[in-house]
């Protein structure tokens, strides 16, 4: 299948909420099984500002509705997000 790298930007000042929904964030991504490799975007001072998230799906709308239903999604946390397909080249 297909890899897709999820590029999200938290809304500034959103720390809270990013916080208080990482815990559905977290059983979300363990329930879908469908993440390859994912992290938080740091700014230089090490607060998370984001979200990197690399898919393992079918296609570019099996990765876009699994964006779609992310709790932090669902919560308002992200000021951007682009989807890109992407290519494991090294690692």
């Amino acid at each position: 299948m297909p890899l897709y790298a999820l590029i999200c930007h938290d809304k500034p000042g959103s720390g809270d909420l990013r916080r208080d929904t990482r815990a559905a964030h977290l059983a979300y991504v363990a329930e879908t099984g469908v993440v390859v490799q994912a992290g938080p975007l740091l700014d230089d001072d090490e607060a998370m500002i984001g979200s990197l998230i690399i898919l393992d799906v079918a296609d570019r709308e099996a990765a876009t509705q699994w964006g779609a239903q992310d709790p932090y999604h669902l919560a308002g946390l992200f000021e951007t997000v682009t989807l890109h397909r992407w290519k494991k080249v090294i690692g």
